[in-house]
Parts: C-alpha cells; structure tokens; sequence
C-alpha cells in the first residue's frame, strides 16, 4: 500500500482523484496532515506552479506527495484563461463568475476551440517526475450541466455531444485532462 499527499483542500479535486486512484495506492490531503495555510501559486505556467506546490509539501513536512495545476486553455483568447484559471475572475476564485467573464470573451469570435491541461508533480523517495494529461475540446455557448466543478459547464470535450458537467463520473475520469496525467501517474508507481 502506498500513502502519499497529494497537495491539495480542493474537495472536488481529492474525490475526482481517489476515484481514479487503485486501492493499492490511497491519498492524504493537506488539511490531514496539518497544512492549512495557502500554498503560493506564482509560476507563471501551469507546469511551475505543480512543482511549487509538490517541493512546498516536501520541503515543509517532509512527505512524499504530488500536486497538481490545472488551466483552461482558449485559442481565440490566446491562451487564457490558462495559469490563471481559478482566478480569471478575481481572487474570490468563483466558478460562476470564472465562466462569465470566458463566455463574455467569446461573445465575437466564432473559434471556440479549447483545450484543459492537467500537470501532475510527484516528489517520491527522492524524484521528481512530471505527468501532463490533455483534453482537446469547445467552449459551449452557454452553460450546460450540474456534475463536475470549475470550467466543466461550459466545455465540450471534442467527440462529445455533452459537456463535461454532463457526463458521469466514470466517462469523464476516462478521458479528462486530470485522468489521464493521474493513469501516468498510476503507471509510474505501478512500476517502482
């Protein structure tokens, strides 16, 4: 049996990656083992920000464990929201207000082409690995959906009809940004 923390209080996160997670390998979150206070998340990429918050929890406690930094990724907004994704709004960090303002953006352009990405950083006896999991999609006209969390009302993963707050549980951790870098991750530590 493996324990490790993953960096994070995202209650949403932690369920959606236990749910991925073999028995075989079972997860601590920071509030379980003291850390309260707010990880900095200043990188200015999604990949920098994983590492910060994965040599945050090595560093400070002394435990292995793995983080995860996530963004939304428009074409027609170059690139944004992206490192800022649970921001874009403002830091009261609200989900609602976060797709307004990308809906809102997008009200001229015509290319709604979107992609998430999901950067997993695991510190484990000693290394460091890194594992980025991509999922080409749209951005809805409108919002659509009650599952999921964050962005998921508003994207369309490509080959779907629904969006991500529409599918269930076990097709979007099939296919999600955050499934696939938590299968390398899997894979990895499958194979130590």
């Amino acid at each position: 049996m493996i324990k490790i923390v993953f960096a994070s209080n995202n209650k949403n996160k932690i369920a959606e990656i236990q749910q991925l997670l073999p028995s075989t390998i079972s997860i601590l979150s920071l509030e379980e083992i003291g850390c309260f206070e707010e990880i900095p998340e200043t990188a200015d990429t999604i990949e920098g920000n994983a590492i910060l918050k994965a040599n945050y929890v090595k560093e400070k406690f002394g435990l292995d464990c793995f983080a995860d930094d996530t963004g939304l990724e428009i074409v027609a907004l170059n690139g944004e929201p992206g490192v800022y994704s649970a921001r874009y709004a403002g830091e009261q960090k609200d989900a609602n207000e976060n797709m307004n303002k990308v809906l809102h953006n997008l009200q001229s352009h015509k290319n709604r082409a979107a992609q998430f990405k999901t950067v997993i950083t695991l510190n484990y006896k000693g290394q460091q690995k890194s594992f980025t999991g991509i999922v080409k999609g749209a951005i809805t006209e409108e919002k659509s959906g009650d599952k999921g969390f964050g962005y998921d009302p508003i994207f369309k993963p490509t080959g779907y009809e629904e969006t991500f707050a529409e599918l269930s549980a076990e097709t979007k951790n099939k296919i999600s940004h955050r499934g696939l870098a938590t299968q390398q991750l899997i894979s990895f530590l499958n194979d130590l």
